[in-house]
């Protein structure tokens, strides 16, 4: 008997089917090869040139003068309110002991009540062992409740002038609490914009911080230059004035140089000594939110000085640029401030010849600089 043997099944792929796996295959590598070439073919950033760097650099530095000036002025409103809040504090303690000590009258006259029992007139006059007796104690009780009236409307006086005490002393700690919260942020910002400069300068190689040093110096150079040259002119004033002092006239003249008010009076006094404190933080570091003795940033430098010659100034150069009169750059005296930026946020003393001294930045010393160094805003006379 001849075995039946199950035919074998044989899977054969049509053209179709293959041309179909083929076009997938070629597909996948296609994607493969493209997304290849689009990763080697991404550009990639080109290096920031030193000259951008350095602009970026002092952006950043400029950028955490502004956080500095609100640091000083949230620190300052919050050392404010928190005096404020303190002085509401104590006296609503001291509202609340009046408060109690009308409330303890209140209780001798509940007391003193509780005791007659509350009688009316009639049962008093009964009870009463004579006639006179009723008397006295009659006009004892009036008298009695007259200062009773008086410790009830004393009582209530004092509540409502704890519950006003208490309600401005939570609005101030709310305020206080709004000034720290500004004063955190301040904070936060100065500190990243910093390390961010930080971060920049780090990453330069000896021979671009070497190219950077180059054009700072190019920088200083060409405000030198300027300052020269405003001192050129400002001696050139002060000659002119004192030939036509010579001059015949009416002998009045007050000795005043570059077109300024009062320099030979108490403004020029006044100027030396804050110049004199001003050069003797000379060498010390800029550090943001300092007022010294031993760190400074630019308007604690100045606040400091002028505060030598008795002369108080705000703490931000947003404010010290309200205070005194306004001059012109060629008029410029010394001990005048004058103020940098169109956003105000630095400040430096002039000393004459073009220069001033100044905090200039993080990681630099007080010291003298042309005031060409940096845009001019303004200046200003304070005393």
């Amino acid at each position: 008997m001849a075995s039946h043997r199950k035919p074998r099944t044989r899977v054969l792929s049509s053209p179709g089917s293959r041309r179909t796996a083929a076009g997938l295959t070629t597909a996948a590598l296609a994607s493969v090869t493209l997304l290849s070439q689009s990763a080697e073919a991404a550009p990639r950033a080109p290096k920031p040139t030193i000259e951008e760097v350095k602009q970026k650099v002092d952006g950043l530095y400029r950028q955490a003068e502004v956080a500095t000036q609100k640091y000083n002025a949230a620190k300052e409103k919050a050392e404010e309110q928190r005096e404020t809040v303190d002085k509401l504090l104590d006296a609503a303690a001291k509202r609340a002991e009046r408060m109690n000590e009308s409330r303890r009258t209140l209780g001798t006259f509940a007391s003193a009540q509780y005791r007659t029992g509350g009688m009316n007139p009639t049962a008093q006059l009964m009870l009463a062992k004579d006639p006179q007796q009723f008397v006295d104690r009659s006009h004892l009780m009036e008298r009695l409740t007259g200062r009773q009236k008086q410790a009830v409307t004393d009582y209530q006086e004092q509540q409502a002038e704890a519950t006003r005490q208490r309600a401005e002393a939570t609005r101030s700690l709310e305020r206080l609490q709004e000034s720290q919260t500004s004063l955190k942020e301040s904070k936060q910002s100065v500190q990243g914009k910093l390390a961010e400069a930080r971060q920049l300068l780090s990453r330069l190689t000896a021979q671009e911080k070497a190219r950077l040093a180059e054009l700072e110096r190019k920088r200083e150079a060409a405000a030198e230059r300027k300052a020269e040259e405003l001192a050129r002119k400002q001696a050139e004033e002060e000659r002119r004035q004192r030939e036509e002092q010579k001059q015949p006239g009416d002998g009045t003249s007050d000795g005043s140089t570059g077109g300024g008010s009062d320099t030979g009076g108490s403004y020029s006094t006044k100027a030396d000594k804050a110049l004199a404190f001003a050069r003797a933080q000379m060498g010390k570091p800029y550090v943001w939110g300092a007022t010294g003795p031993t760190s400074y940033d630019c308007s604690g430098l100045t606040q400091a000085a002028w505060k030598a010659a008795g002369v108080d100034l705000p703490r931000t150069t947003w404010d010290q640029v309200k205070v005194g009169e306004r001059v012109a750059t060629k008029d410029l005296q010394p001990g005048d401030l004058v103020f940098f930026y169109d956003d105000i946020s630095h400040v430096g003393m002039y000393i004459g010849g073009g220069k001033m001294i100044h905090a200039p930045k993080p990681g630099a010393n007080v010291r003298e600089e042309s005031i060409y160094y940096m845009p001019i805003y303004g200046s200003v006379r304070p005393a």
